[in-house]
């Protein structure tokens, strides 16, 4: 398809789903990155007209599971440890939240985004780089994975009942479920989002993928080995929070969880001590 035509027909599904549109902060980020020379001084400026976003960015990067071992004081500080294209999926992380509307019952929903966000890019760091994935990369994904869910609910008025439904089936997948009621589903809401944000490919990726079992489990050429180990270590991510919590329990863990623990070279010997360390860096978070 030509590049073109994908952005008309990408403008087109984002119209009629009601993704939202672009922040303004991104096309602004986004503009001088594409010059010869970004100016880092310059993107500070764009980055520290914002006070909450420029807080919350200090906020991330600072955080342990980003593993810095010096602390960033300044919003070009954090531009040099994370670099601009980290920068930029940073800041979409932070605005997310805001652009879309709040509704009841979605405070739980972010609440465990971040859980799992926060530890997979801990499990990241914790298990060690491999095929490009680092913390912020595990991290961003995370947050972004069921960015879709909030954007299906406000369109679809059954769409709680169809979570309800999806999360207790054992057998078909989660987005096969949401198919057999609606028009779409959450993974490819999701990664038109990403893409519309410009969003690095490979997180787009992941996001359209993270309930592909078959895919995820049928080893090489499924998918790259940097999308798979995303989606590897989101999965352990969001099962060791729902052991934690007791919350937000669902079947995918019965579906990839032996496939995704293959991919990181783990055993099911290992997640207690790795249970344990989530439930630590948890704790150093609490107010």
């Amino acid at each position: 398809m030509e590049t073109a035509e994908f952005e008309t027909q990408l403008l087109a599904s984002i119209r009629q789903i009601g993704i939202p549109p672009r922040p303004v902060i991104l096309e602004k980020i986004a503009l001088e990155m594409r010059r010869d020379e970004p100016d880092l001084i310059t993107l500070a400026r764009i980055i520290s007209a914002d006070v909450s976003i420029s807080g919350s960015l200090l906020k991330v990067v600072n955080s342990p599971y980003f593993g810095y071992r010096t602390k960033a004081r300044t919003v070009q500080d954090a531009l040099t440890m994370l670099g601009l294209a980290n920068t930029a999926s940073t800041i979409a992380t932070i605005v997310l939240r805001n652009v879309l509307p709040p509704m009841p019952a979605m405070e739980r929903f972010w609440d465990a985004s971040a859980r799992v966000a926060e530890i997979s890019g801990w499990l990241a760091q914790e298990i060690g780089r491999k095929d490009g994935v680092r913390s912020e990369d595990a991290y961003t994904f995370s947050l972004f994975r069921d960015c879709g869910i909030p954007i299906m609910m406000r369109k679809f008025p059954q769409y709680i009942e169809t979570l309800a439904i999806a999360n207790a089936d054992t057998e078909r997948a989660f987005t096969e479920v949401e198919e057999s009621r609606h028009p779409t589903n959450h993974a490819v809401v999701g990664s038109l989002l990403g893409q519309s944000w410009w969003l690095p490919e490979n997180t787009c990726q992941a996001i359209r993928h993270h309930h592909d079992f078959v895919s995820i489990r049928a080893g090489a050429g499924a998918l790259s080995p940097t999308v798979r180990r995303l989606i590897a270590l989101s999965q352990l991510a969001e099962r060791i929070d729902q052991e934690m919590t007791g919350q937000n329990q669902s079947c995918e863990w019965h579906k990839m969880g032996e496939a995704c623990l293959e991919l990181l070279d783990l055993s099911a010997a290992d997640l207690p001590a790795l249970q344990a360390g989530a439930s630590e860096l948890m704790r150093g978070h609490a107010p």
